[in-house]
């Protein structure tokens, strides 16, 4: 049987123009979609606020940077947690974020059935994201408590390092060159493990 998800139409209040119709989703209602195949396979997409938000294409820098992350995260991940790339969180009722990495408490085992609602540290690596990173991005994790963030600067071979949030963002924003290194769990990496090497001009 078809599934049928009624939207929640967004009032001028909410700052959508007058001129369009936008809609918003909960995330029951999104991965009912999701369950339905209403998606086409090639088609990626998160749901941010009750929005669903193309993702980009992802360039081979992009892919490698968030390859080069994981492998390091994981050789420094606690016991009682695990690392996931590019897979979603559940956060709240009205967002599902594919973050390209996340450190999550518990193990593969415990989320079979449903998707982490919570994440140690997340992950994103920007490029031709990098405004969306920033700006929409950051105040979600910080809304729903992701004690860390970082954001992987390829524009200017940076890692930005958010911590202590409040309310809908950060208190200490950080940002960390090549040469230095930042502490993750009970390690300290080299920031140049982490990042790929500035292209040749």
């Amino acid at each position: 049987m078809p599934t049928t998800v009624s939207p929640t139409p967004l009032t001028e209040s909410s700052g959508a123009p007058a001129t369009s119709r936008a809609f918003r989703f909960s995330r029951a209602q999104y991965e009912r979609m999701v369950d339905a195949g209403i998606f086409a396979p090639d088609q990626q997409v998160e749901l941010i606020n009750g929005l669903i938000v193309p993702m980009s294409p992802q360039s081979s820098r992009h892919t490698a940077t968030v390859e080069r992350i994981r492998r390091v995260l994981d050789a420094h991940c606690p016991a009682d947690a695990y690392v996931r790339t590019q897979y979603p969180l559940a956060l709240g009722a009205a967002s599902e974020p594919e973050p390209d990495v996340a450190v999550v408490p518990g193990s593969l085992e415990d989320h079979v059935d449903a998707h982490p609602t919570h994440a140690l540290l997340v992950v994103e690596v920007a490029d031709t994201s990098l405004a969306y990173d920033r700006n929409t991005k950051r105040p979600l994790y910080a809304t729903h408590g992701i004690a860390t963030y970082w954001i992987a600067n390829l524009n200017a071979s940076q890692l930005e390092v958010y911590t202590n949030p409040e309310a809908d963002d950060y208190h200490t924003k950080r940002t960390f060159a090549p040469s230095s290194s930042v502490p993750f769990a009970d390690a300290v990496i080299a920031v140049s493990s982490l990042l790929p090497d500035r292209p040749s001009t």
